[in-house]
């Protein structure tokens, strides 16, 4: 008899996040990792040298984050050297890959412990540093196949917004609820759970005394009065976005965020927490050129897979990329507003492009401990025209 494995979560944390060139601006992208990955090893109690491998998401490995910053992370930790690791690149959506690639290597038998993580420095490893030189990543084969339309991911946005028929009131609206709901959840210690206080550093390198205790891109007191003041966010092109704005969109942010994955035997052998299962996941593509529109396709490709409905979610997240990409997922699936995105996203509380699959992932088990629901799902968009998708059964 074949035997049924199982890919459970034993825990899922995060830093603290940081807006870009603000409060973990000095950290290095490996320590901020390596301070991630040693919080998850002593939260879980798990033998960090029983674990098979580490697979961690980067988008913009390069420079600092170059020369597979997951293994230089693991290593820098002081954690076992003989672990493995590797570093994986599905755009937004590397760290969620990187759940995926965990959980299937263990119900596939090859992993009965693995680590996925993910971390983006954006301070120090600016969004598409690796364009920079030469003739980029998109050579004229590539765009001949797109006809042209490498457009930047503000234009895209717009486009998307337009045919959904979402309105800039409408993800002004969205965007300032994010706010609150993140807020809200500081406020209460609802994210006390998922969030680990990071230590400030010098310019030199040096932890000071000073915490970042809560994610420093939340904004308290906004208005939609202060929201319809903001300027489209591509001031030398503004034509093309007129309603995509900095305070529509997700922000540059640096952050690190890591899950133990186990097999459910060996998690139950070892004494280690269950908190929840992965319960399905897909992987769809779109356009190349809309590189944002994949969640829809992904979502259902999901859907048909697996025979459940939106209704089956007790909660949902979409990545708020921008407030169009989320408002265009809540427009194609009509989900439940009180169930979605519950405690804001990434236009609060930051996208760390590399760690926010895993970053996701902790909320969203965090939201369904906290309500006793049962089911939760997550998607996001990813450069190149992909989206991940994933659902995660609690049962803790």
């Amino acid at each position: 008899m074949t035997e049924v494995r199982d890919a459970v979560i034993v825990d899922v944390l995060r830093t603290t996040f940081g807006k870009r060139g603000g409060a973990l601006a000095n950290w290095h992208p490996v320590d901020l990792l390596a301070f991630a990955l040693s919080h998850l090893v002593e939260r879980s109690g798990v033998d960090p040298s029983s674990v098979d491998d580490v697979i961690g998401g980067c988008v913009t490995q390069v420079g600092e984050q170059s020369t597979n910053v997951t293994r230089n992370a693991w290593v820098a930790a002081g954690l076992p050297q003989h672990v493995p690791a590797t570093t994986v690149d599905r755009q937004c959506g590397s760290s969620q890959q990187a759940m995926h690639f965990g959980a299937a290597g263990v119900v596939a038998g090859h992993y009965d412990l693995v680590v996925a993580c993910g971390v983006e420095a954006m301070s120090r490893v600016p969004l598409a540093a690796n364009a920079r030189g030469g003739t980029g990543p998109f050579p004229p084969s590539f765009l001949e196949q797109i006809e042209g339309r490498l457009w930047a991911q503000f234009r895209v946005a717009q486009v998307l917004a337009d045919k959904w028929g979402i309105t800039r009131e409408d993800m002004d609206a969205f965007s300032l609820r994010s706010h609150q709901r993140a807020a809200e959840a500081w406020e209460s210690g609802h994210f006390a759970k998922e969030a680990i206080p990071v230590p400030k550093k010098d310019e030199e390198g040096n932890l000071t005394d000073e915490l970042l205790e809560s994610d420093e891109g939340i904004r308290r007191g906004g208005t939609m009065e202060i929201m319809a003041g903001l300027p489209p966010a591509q001031n030398w092109e503004p034509e093309t976005a007129p309603d995509i704005t900095a305070g529509n969109s997700s922000q540059m942010t640096d952050g690190a965020a890591a899950m133990l994955i186990a097999e459910r035997s060996v998690a139950e052998k070892l004494g280690l927490p269950i908190r929840a299962r992965f319960a399905h996941f897909a992987v769809a593509a779109d356009d190349a050129a809309v590189v944002l529109s994949a969640p829809v396709p992904a979502t259902e490709k999901l859907l048909e897979r697996s025979g459940m409905t939106i209704e089956d979610f007790d909660a949902m997240e979409c990545n708020e990329a921008f407030a169009s990409i989320a408002l265009m997922w809540q427009e194609a699936f009509k989900p439940d507003p009180g169930k979605y995105n519950p405690r804001g996203g990434a236009i609060a509380i930051g996208h760390p492009l590399g760690a926010s699959g895993v970053r996701i992932a902790g909320t969203l088990l965090n939201q369904l401990e906290s309500v006793g629901g049962r089911f939760g799902f997550q998607t996001m968009c990813e450069g190149g025209g992909q989206a991940n998708a994933t659902v995660i059964e609690r049962l803790g």
